[in-house]
């Protein structure tokens, strides 16, 4: 599974201006980037969790096929299905927290600021709900198959396979770094700038109430 950040949601606009942001530009755009964003987190949150039932399927049934020595494959099971059951209670909480086209701006105001405030701390923390649990769901698929396959010794003898095993074990680092420092950026270059003009607009709206 690849979360990429919540960069898509503004990738095809100008970045947030922050505080400088103008007042009557904030209010003309306000709805259409609110659609924008809940339809990306509602997408993401779907293919997420599709994505998730499918690698957990794919791992219960090779330890199925590996018998009572495939038992370690149970861990990274529920370890995908932990991340999978996060992705469909955010999707039921968006739903759930959807208000109608009737409710009053200063109410879908805040409720943007909850949410991108939710999202800001989902991205920061996102190493130890996301990242480190499908880490370890992997080192646990991949040892099991090694531990449990008779060729595995006479392989790891072989150059040519010990350095496609380190190249792969490298790039699965580095992608993992990337996606965390990726995630890290969009909450300051995109996420934070957002949070500002969207509470400057809030203030606009209680102060002339």
């Amino acid at each position: 599974m690849n979360w990429n950040d919540l960069e898509v949601i503004w990738k095809r606009q100008q970045l947030p201006q922050g505080p400088e942001a103008d007042l009557a530009i904030l209010r003309q755009t306000f709805a259409a980037k609110s659609r924008r964003m809940a339809t990306v987190l509602a997408v993401r949150n779907v293919s997420e969790a599709a994505a998730g039932l499918l690698v957990a399927a794919v791992f219960a049934y090779a330890g199925f096929r590996m018998k009572r020595v495939g038992w370690p494959m149970a861990v990274a099971v529920i370890l995908v299905l932990g991340v999978t059951g996060f992705f469909i209670r955010e999707f039921v909480r968006g739903c759930r927290q959807r208000l109608g086209a009737e409710a009053p701006l200063l109410a879908k105001l805040e409720a943007d600021i909850a949410e991108l405030r939710h999202q800001r701390r989902l991205l920061l923390r996102l190493r130890s709900w996301y990242l480190a649990p499908l880490a370890v769901a992997m080192i646990v698929v991949g040892g099991t198959i090694a531990w449990n396959d008779p060729n595995t010794a006479l392989l790891l003898k072989e150059p040519f396979i010990l350095f496609a095993l380190t190249s792969y074990v490298i790039l699965c680092v580095v992608l993992f770094w990337g996606v965390w420092v990726l995630n890290r950026r969009a909450v300051q270059q995109q996420l934070d700038p957002r949070l500002a003009e969207l509470e400057k607009l809030q203030r606009d709206l209680l102060s002339s109430s």
